[in-house]
């Protein structure tokens, strides 16, 4: 017997129906007017907070771009800094909708617990951070060091299996705490720290001479950094899953900040068009308007504008774009296609 094959405009209707069953975390999120995102506890360049309670950051902007999406403002965010196993307990028990960054997507966090990681933001992994007096270039000469290792990374284990593919040893340095790893560090007790990529250049950012420091070239124990939501709701995830993609595809298109509107009003290729709402109905299959992908576009920008202003080569955490170029430009960041 012959599979039964739906017309498009049949499945797409169906979609359209069958979505909203599920759509209880939208309908609170709208009513009560505002969206809680969770994000990590002031890591300078992904999310900190200033004197007069206004947040900023990579891991923000993705919050921003998501409220503008359902709510029609980026302004509109409750923020939930928490440590990274405390946001995902938090996700779970509903007291926030959305985890964004500095959450890494695990097989064990993935199937153990009811939670759907939806999109990568950042590819991360562990590395090393040195003093540039160290004189070394890479890892491997590292051998027979010592090694203080951020508890709160993957740690011991992963740099323990790095360092035996080669044959070589490490001499760890223990800790009790992240405060003690950097203080040991700049006191001259460690000649290395190991942690992620994204933590040590925030870290960096915040020493008294950071130029005096280097990230290593070397990233192993990879860890990307996903948007987080609980696996009870297809609708919200999917919503969460394309304003990203909205914004990672804005890159690759060249919409832009500064000229989203303009292209909102008449382009001549087809799939910017359907991002921006003014062809089509993507919107509709979301539960949202026609313009929700614009308006998280403007909230702060194309995926390459939200990582120059808050994390890139020009900014005090100064981190290339590496693994999070997209896939055009020898990355991994790329989009499935609006259509």
């Amino acid at each position: 017997m012959r599979p039964t094959v739906l017309p498009g405009l049949v499945l797409a209707a169906l979609l359209v129906v069958q979505l909203p069953a599920g759509a209880q975390t939208l309908e609170a999120v709208r009513e009560r007017g505002t969206l809680s995102c969770a994000v990590p506890q002031d890591m300078r360049g992904f999310a900190v907070v200033d004197s007069a309670g206004n947040w900023s950051g990579f891991d923000v902007a993705f919050c921003r771009a998501l409220a503008a999406a359902v709510l029609g403002s980026p302004s509109v965010v409750d923020y939930v800094p928490a440590p990274r196993d405390e946001r995902l307990q938090a996700l779970v028990e509903g007291a926030v909708d959305v985890v964004s960054g500095n959450t890494g997507w695990r097989f064990h966090r993935d199937v153990a617990l009811p939670v759907n990681f939806v999109g990568v933001t950042f590819f991360d992994g562990q590395g090393f951070l040195v003093s540039r007096e160290l004189g070394v270039a890479a890892a491997q000469e590292l051998e027979g060091m010592r090694i203080c290792i951020d508890p709160v990374s993957p740690s011991a284990p992963a740099l323990s299996e790095y360092f035996g593919m080669f044959g070589k040893d490490f001499d760890p340095v223990p800790v009790s705490s992240r405060a003690e790893v950097y203080e040991r560090y700049l006191g001259g007790d460690c000649d290395a720290v190991s942690a992620e990529i994204s933590r040590l250049a925030a870290i960096r950012a915040g020493f008294e001479t950071p130029g005096d420091h280097v990230l290593l070239p070397e990233v192993f124990a990879r860890e990307p950094q996903s948007l987080v939501v609980r696996d009870d709701d297809p609708q919200w995830a999917a919503i969460v899953r394309w304003t990203l993609n909205a914004l990672i595809a804005a890159e690759e298109l060249g919409v832009t900040s500064a000229n989203v509107e303009e292209l909102a009003a008449g382009s001549s290729n087809p799939e910017v068009a359907r991002l921006l709402g003014s062809e089509g109905e993507l919107g509709t299959h979301l539960g949202l308007d026609a313009e929700w992908a614009l308006r998280a576009i403007a909230a702060g920008g194309h995926y390459g504008e939200v990582f120059a202003a808050n994390i890139g080569q020009q900014t005090p955490i100064g981190l290339p774009r590496g693994l999070n170029a997209q896939w055009t430009q020898g990355g991994l960041m790329f989009s499935p296609p609006f259509r």
